[in-house]
């Protein structure tokens, strides 16, 4: 394995990590919405990561005398929550039914909080990641002087 799929392992991870934050912080603004164009409340949204495998332009040469396949992560899809909404009582709600009970997502911001700190440190270790690598490209270069 090349240093240069290294990057491109990280890269990938820091991609996902930025897609999952972007839904957390959706969850999280959207906690409080009972009305939206679809109808009904907001429904929470979870992202779903896979495996996939990494080309670098950089390191194609390596890989193909190698031929080590280097796998990365990739947001696959995003899923909505499918459980019924929770129900609070407020009679002097716009978006109450009959029964004066209204229909709010179930999105818990503490959780989404909590989320949201784990993508930022996968972002972070991420990150850490790649300028190891990036010394480690340095040094290399630095002794073929």
């Amino acid at each position: 394995m090349s240093l240069f799929s290294l990057l491109s392992v990280s890269a990938s991870g820091m991609s996902a990590q930025r897609a999952r934050a972007e839904v957390m912080v959706e969850n999280i603004a959207n906690s409080e919405t009972t009305r939206t164009p679809e109808g009904g409340p907001y429904r929470r949204k979870d992202v779903v990561f896979a495996t996939e495998s990494q080309t670098s332009p950089f390191s194609a040469v390596f890989q193909s005398e190698l031929g080590a396949g280097v796998t990365g992560v990739a947001v696959t899809e995003v899923v909505q929550d499918t459980r019924d909404p929770e129900k609070r009582y407020m009679p002097g709600h716009p978006d109450a039914d009959t029964n004066g009970y209204v229909a709010f997502p179930r999105v818990n911001p503490a959780e989404d909080m909590v989320d949201l700190m784990g993508a930022a440190r996968a972002y972070q270790a991420n990150i850490a990641a790649m300028s190891a690598v990036k010394d480690m490209i340095h040094r290399s270069i630095e002794l073929m002087r």
